[in-house]
C-alpha cells in the first residue's frame, strides 16, 4: 500500500512541474513575433480544447482536415492590449511530423508563418522564399496551394500540409479567437 501511495505522488507531482513548465513560452516562439509585430510586452502561452460543433465549424471554414481538438495558442500582448494571436499546427507532412507557428493581428491577416520543427529531411523543408508568401496575408486570400500558394517541386506534401495549416488556423481564429 505504501509503494502505491509513492508512485501516485510521484505522478502526481510530475503532472504538475510538466503542466508548470509547459506554461512557459518557448524563446524561439518570441523571437519570432517580436520579429513581426511592435511593441510586444509579452507573448502568453494558452491551451484549447475544441468542441464538436468548434472542430465541425472549423473545418467546414478551412476545408482541411482537423486531426486534433487540441491546440496551443499565444495571445500576444502590448501593454494589457490584445495585438494579435499565435497559433501552433502541427501535421505530418510524409511521414514525419511539422510543426508550424501561423501569426495573425487583430484584423486577421496573417502576419507570419514560421517552422518551429520539422521532421523531415531537410530537402523537403520548404525555403524561406516560399514561406514569406504567408507574410501579411489579408483574411479574404483563401491560400489554398495551386491557387493561391504556388507548389513546390519535390516538397509538394510539405507545401500541402503547410497550406492547410494555415487554413485551419485561421479558421480557429476567426471562429475561437476573434
Amino acid at each position: 500500500m505504501l509503494q502505491i501511495q509513492k508512485l501516485f505522488f510521484i505522478l502526481f507531482f510530475g503532472i504538475v512541474l510538466s503542466q508548470s513548465s509547459m506554461a512557459k513560452t518557448n524563446a524561439s516562439i518570441v523571437n519570432a513575433v517580436k520579429s513581426s509585430f511592435s511593441g510586444v510586452s509579452s507573448v502568453d502561452a494558452k491551451q484549447l480544447v475544441l468542441t464538436k460543433a468548434q472542430h465541425a465549424k472549423i473545418q467546414a471554414k478551412a476545408k482541411a482536415p482537423v486531426r486534433t481538438k487540441i491546440y496551443r495558442y499565444y495571445e500576444i500582448k502590448s501593454g494589457a492590449k490584445i495585438i494579435g494571436y499565435g497559433v501552433l499546427i502541427t501535421r505530418k507532412m510524409r511521414t514525419k511530423k511539422a510543426t508550424v507557428l501561423y501569426a495573425f493581428d487583430r484584423s486577421g491577416k496573417l502576419k507570419f508563418t514560421e517552422i518551429m520543427a520539422f521532421g523531415e529531411p531537410p530537402e523537403f523543408k520548404p525555403n524561406t522564399q516560399w514561406m514569406s508568401q504567408f507574410q501579411n496575408q489579408n483574411a479574404s486570400v483563401k491560400l489554398t496551394m495551386g491557387k493561391d500558394i504556388p507548389t513546390i517541386s519535390g516538397s509538394t506534401l510539405s507545401a500541402r500540409g503547410i497550406s492547410e495549416g494555415a487554413r485551419v488556423a485561421r479558421a480557429i481564429y476567426q471562429v475561437i479567437l476573434k
